[in-house]
């Protein structure tokens, strides 16, 4: 059995233990496999600020780990919430880019977390204006700083 089909079996009976009946297909990202769970009160898995949806993420892929070691991080995305978050953060960043290019300042954004970190610095990683900067230390949600390439 491959990763992603034992991350789906894992997702399965966790959600079954919980109640929550549901349709999980497997995806393949950019970033990696992904878990695309189909129910009717997906709302009630999500949670507020998506909360919940991180934690049975964890879930998965701590378990996952356990039998696969090497196996890549799986997503799990409920009724598309995470990606169209995704795309709402990263256009808040794009829009962000603009604010700097425009007046040459620094910006610092909001706390994010190290899969979204990557995602910003993938995003401006050729771009000839901006660079990325993210300071050392702290816990699990970090800032990053938008910077003009040519300042120091």
């Amino acid at each position: 059995m491959n990763p992603a089909t034992e991350a789906r079996q894992i997702l399965e009976t966790l959600l079954g233990q919980l109640g929550f009946p549901a349709q999980i297909e497997e995806e393949q990202s950019a970033m990696g496999p992904v878990l695309q769970v189909n129910l009717e009160n997906a709302w009630g898995l999500i949670g507020e600020n998506a909360e919940r949806l991180e934690d049975l993420q964890y879930l998965v892929n701590r378990l996952l780990q356990k039998k696969f070691p090497d196996a890549p991080k799986v997503r799990v995305d409920v009724a598309h919430v995470r990606e169209m978050r995704e795309d709402e953060m990263l256009e808040a960043v794009r829009a962000a880019a603009e604010q700097v290019r425009a007046t040459g300042q620094p910006m610092q954004l909001p706390p994010m977390n190290s899969f979204h970190r990557r995602m910003v610095h993938q995003l401006f990683a050729k771009d000839p204006a901006i660079k990325t900067h993210s300071r050392e230390g702290g816990g699990r949600l970090k800032r990053l700083s938008l910077i003009p390439r040519d300042e120091s």
